[in-house]
């Protein structure tokens, strides 16, 4: 069953590049917006890494080909904004002032209109590079990231993109149901300084400087990635009941209690390991899933979405990930990316 989208009749406005605003509109589109991508003369950078590449940001939003440095292309987009309820922009602070993209330099031609400016590191901060993988080191994850006495390290995906994704496109829902229209800022470091949450709150508050643990949790033990006979398994153990049952099927005496736990962390790392060491990953995860245990196979990525073949949908020729929202009563209809300017241009 397939009703209109839970965002039908919202159009929004996109200027950017790459991954983090086109990620928050492609979500928009999924729900039913009509996204529209204001592209720059050349398109689109995440063109020129590959189709599947650009698909899987852009599928179902209509694009426009504008060069905003143009006085041509600042009339079309005056004309975009009139009808337009909302404007995503990813792009460095002196680009977003210097082809009028605020709601100060647009509220004349719509009042309602709101902007949102999804940079590295806010809008007042200057054009400083804020790339991914350049942002989580500055905040505090890479280091918090990898073994203890190992260098830091990065995840093998573009978390602080999709995060700071996800809040641009909340902070525009935010603005749109309230009425009004306005400016939004979002930038990637405050996105993820939010998400380091009660690693942050421990400094602030106790002083408490985080340690990097590959991978294993800061205050749950065991939580982490264990080696097994064949693969490794992630277990994460977060209360004592589950301890309880775990240990009783893998054989380990004692450690009671979190606070126990967490005083014997090597002790209870070490006494988990050899357990885990008489069976595979595979033949763990059977044995703990029926127990309600939390306990997952580490899988490689083709492994994990062929046994998760319901997230996969067809997009204008283009395999992708579909939406993460479901929906009772609506199915989304994965439009195909845009074509460059198919849907206006002036250059």
């Amino acid at each position: 069953m397939s009703g209109p989208g839970p965002l039908s009749g919202l159009r929004v406005l996109e200027v950017g590049h790459i991954l983090a605003g086109p990620y928050a509109t492609m979500l928009l589109a999924d729900l039913g917006a009509q996204v529209t991508k204001v592209e720059p003369p050349g398109g689109d950078l995440s063109r020129q890494v590959s189709d599947a590449y650009f698909a899987s940001l852009n599928r179902g939003k209509r694009s426009v080909r504008l060069d905003l440095a143009a006085p041509e292309g600042q009339e079309r987009l005056h004309e975009l904004v009139r009808g337009a309820d909302a404007l995503l922009v990813n792009l460095k602070p002196s680009a977003v002032h210097r082809y009028g993209l605020t709601y100060e330099a647009l509220k004349h031609w719509n009042e309602r209109l709101v902007c949102v400016a999804l940079t590295g590191w806010g809008m007042d901060a200057g054009d400083q590079p804020a790339f991914d993988y350049v942002i989580q080191a500055a905040v505090g994850i890479a280091a918090l990231t990898g073994e203890p006495e190992g260098p830091p390290q990065l995840p093998g995906y573009s978390s602080a993109d999709n995060s700071a994704g996800l809040a641009a496109a909340l902070g525009l829902l935010a603005q749109v149901v309230s009425g009004r229209g306005g400016q939004v800022d979002v930038s990637l470091r405050d996105v993820m300084l939010s998400q380091l949450n009660y690693h942050a709150a421990a400094w602030l508050n106790d002083g408490a400087t985080p340690r990097r643990l590959g991978g294993a949790h800061a205050y749950y033990v065991p939580a982490q990635l264990f080696p097994t006979a064949d693969g490794h398994l992630a277990l994460f153990i977060t209360h004592d009941a589950f301890w309880r049952v775990f240990a009783t099927e893998a054989g380990i005496d004692g450690y009671t209690t979190m606070a126990e736990r967490a005083a014997h962390r090597e002790e209870v790392v070490a006494a988990v390991t050899e357990a885990l060491a008489t069976d595979t990953a595979a033949g763990w995860e059977a044995r703990l899933r029926p127990l309600h245990v939390p306990a997952a196979a580490v899988r490689s990525l083709p492994e994990a979405l062929t046994e998760a073949s319901d997230t996969i949908v067809e997009a204008g020729g283009h395999r992708l990930v579909g939406s993460p929202f479901r929906i009772a009563g609506y199915g989304p209809v994965y439009g195909a990316p845009p074509r460059l300017g198919e849907h206006g241009d002036a250059v």
